[in-house]
């Protein structure tokens, strides 16, 4: 540190707390600790500066490139990748393959929430009906926008719908060209949020669909300017611990499933969470399978998250992922096609 100047000495300071912030965010899977939550949501961000550390140490000829460039490959593999690198596959060049599209169509309000009245359900329908998959899971769905001419070649349908407080977020619903055969809800205490499986025959087999919409956030960035920092932290650590005890009974659901799993929906938290983790097991996960690119499914102040997720059993292939920008509700859609041997 001696031969350092007084910048370069900065710059190693900086990089340190770096390296230890991104450390951290490895640990945040592996741990129960709320308060540490925060830290994986910047997990992309993280590689990005480690890795123009590893840069600036290169193009100034120090080895204490070493030091982000070991937590980089740390992160690596405790975390895996948040780019996907699959090239993209035409879906309808396998007809053996299903496809499940998963949707939080925000209660058919569009993401302008001074404009509360205007519905968004014609767009949508229509955007889902050109796509035509096999399967569809619906969040924050209410059939009061639908037309009896919507969604017509899906016979099968199970939702769970409460209207508690006007709150809609616990409006599940999952269309299907495949016979159900059975559903239930997946009860989350405490909290308007919940799931749905559903049982149905895809090609002479049984496949439980699980459809979720784990704990949100609660925070609107038009709303950010406006909100004091403990009280901001504490109602998000409360969240997070939620998101937690809501992954602890989806995983109890899946090992007790009779039948191979499909897991979809809005998990409002990203690939480096706990409570993902816990969710996923041993799970393929879609984007990570033959996705490619970002995954971007939900941009917050501007920066880009994949929080909605497709996971399927080992045993299926994923034959294609893939993540839409049509701009219509808060998040965007996403479609997965599987192959079930």
């Amino acid at each position: 540190m001696k031969k350092l100047s007084f910048f370069n000495k900065t710059m190693w300071f900086l990089n340190v707390i770096a390296t230890l912030t991104l450390f951290l965010a490895c640990i945040v899977p592996y741990t129960s600790i709320a308060s540490l939550a925060f830290i994986g949501l910047s997990v992309p961000a993280l590689v990005i500066i480690n890795m123009l550390f590893v840069l600036y140490w290169v193009l100034v000829k120090k080895l204490y490139l070493f030091l982000s460039l070991s937590i980089l490959v740390f992160g690596y593999f405790t975390l895996g990748s948040f780019i996907g690198f699959n090239s993209e596959v035409d879906r309808s060049l396998d007809d053996e393959a299903i496809s499940l599209l998963s949707y939080n169509v925000l209660g058919f309000h569009g993401k302008n929430y001074d404009k509360w009245q205007i519905s968004t359900s014609k767009d949508i329908i229509e955007f889902v009906e050109k796509e035509n998959p096999s399967i569809i899971c619906f969040q924050e769905f209410r059939t009061f926008f639908l037309k009896k001419d919507m969604l017509i070649n899906y016979p099968y349908i199970a939702n769970n719908f409460e209207n508690q407080k006007e709150n809609i977020s616990v409006n599940l619903a999952v269309y299907s060209k495949f016979r159900v055969i059975n559903s239930g809800k997946l009860v989350f205490p405490n909290t308007y949020n919940g799931g749905l499986f559903v049982d149905m025959i895809v090609q002479n087999d049984t496949v439980r669909v699980f459809n979720l919409h784990l704990q949100s956030l609660a925070v609107r960035p038009n709303n950010l300017k406006y909100e004091r920092s403990y009280p901001l932290f504490v109602r998000l650590r409360d969240s997070f611990i939620k998101q937690q005890q809501q992954g602890e009974i989806v995983r109890g659901f899946i090992n007790e499933s009779p039948y191979k799993v499909i897991v979809a929906g809005d998990f409002n938290n990203t690939q480096f969470s706990k409570v993902y983790f816990n969710i996923k097991g041993n799970l393929k996960d879609s984007f990570l399978e033959a996705g490619h690119g970002y995954g971007e499914t939900i941009k917050f102040w501007k920066f880009p998250f994949r929080i909605d997720m497709i996971l399927t059993d080992p045993s299926f292939e994923v034959v294609s992922h893939k993540n839409y920008k049509i701009n219509i509700s808060d998040h965007e859609p996403i479609m997965a096609t599987i192959k079930i041997p």
